[in-house]
């Protein structure tokens, strides 16, 4: 009887501790995203959108209303400053997507990005001015050797796993971000794409290489894997710390979503006055190889 008894107090203990929460969430003003990049050989690419709500419905339409127009965006090496243009790219459907990129009217302005220098970005746009600065670091770190592999614990013969031995040059502040390009495909980041050296500074190590994804289909599991015959190029970018940071913090907020035990987060770009995203610079290397 008075375990009965103690078993409803703690019942009605938690019962009472129940409490319902409302969350008011306001409508706030639309914000700059920024997804800007420039790399080695290339010249730099700025995209500009706008942010809006969490409730808002999504289709190709809104979608369309997202992009920025009539920004004037520069983008300065240090010796050149270029005021970069805004070109439209037909997507098909009546529909398409912008950037702004360097204009070729102004020669004398061109630049492409390379190794060891740092680049500025300024935007304006709104009445309001927003900065940010990135670095193509040297390309100091890069795989000594890749080879394929068939994948273990899998009844698929043709099903591969990309395998790369890479030497962490000594010293910490090694960032790295890696996309692989199967086929005819193109360029995709890995789940987790961004890696640094906090571990693994000054030693050679071997590891996986997964596929890259594409984060606005469904993988299906054994898509997970490449195949054998499969003409594979791996693209691993050397870059600083501030890109690492915003790639890193991103990425564990897009694969916490829904998760209620996840931890709190918020992603940290290096744009100005408010704004979200990143300019990252990349110095990159390239290899493919054939899957046997």
């Amino acid at each position: 009887m008075k375990r009965v008894l103690l078993f409803s107090m703690v019942l009605f203990s938690f019962a009472a501790c129940e409490k319902n929460i409302d969350f008011n969430l306001q409508n706030v003003a639309p914000l700059l995203v920024v997804d800007a990049q420039i790399e080695n050989g290339l010249a730099p690419v700025v995209v500009l959108t706008q942010s809006f709500g969490y409730f808002h419905t999504v289709n190709s339409q809104v979608l369309q209303q997202l992009f920025v127009h009539n920004a004037d965006v520069y983008i300065d090496n240090g010796t050149r400053l270029n005021k970069c243009k805004e070109f439209t790219v037909p997507i098909g459907g009546g529909y398409s997507v912008y950037y702004y990129g360097l204009d070729s009217s102004l020669p004398n302005t061109q630049f492409l990005g390379q190794f060891n220098t740092r680049y500025r970005l300024t935007i304006k746009s709104d009445g309001k001015v927003y900065n940010s600065s990135s670095t193509i670091p040297l390309l100091a770190k890069f795989p000594d050797s890749l080879w394929f592999k068939r994948a273990p614990f899998n009844p698929d013969t043709n099903a591969r796993i990309l395998m790369a031995r890479t030497t962490d040059p000594p010293g910490l502040g090694n960032y790295i971000r890696y996309f692989t390009k199967k086929n005819s495909g193109g360029f995709l980041p890995g789940a987790n794409s961004v890696f640094d050296d906090a571990v693994i500074d000054g030693t050679t190590y071997e590891l996986q290489v997964d596929p890259g994804i594409d984060r606005n289909a469904i993988i299906p599991p054994n898509e997970n894997y490449f195949r054998k015959g499969d003409t594979v190029t791996l693209k691993l970018c050397n870059i600083d710390k501030a890109s690492f940071t915003f790639w890193n913090t991103w990425e564990f907020a897009q694969q916490s979503i829904g998760n209620p035990f996840a931890q709190p987060n918020s992603v940290i770009g290096n744009i100005s006055s408010g704004a979200l995203g990143a300019f990252c610079g990349y110095a990159a290397w390239y290899k493919t190889i054939v899957a046997r």
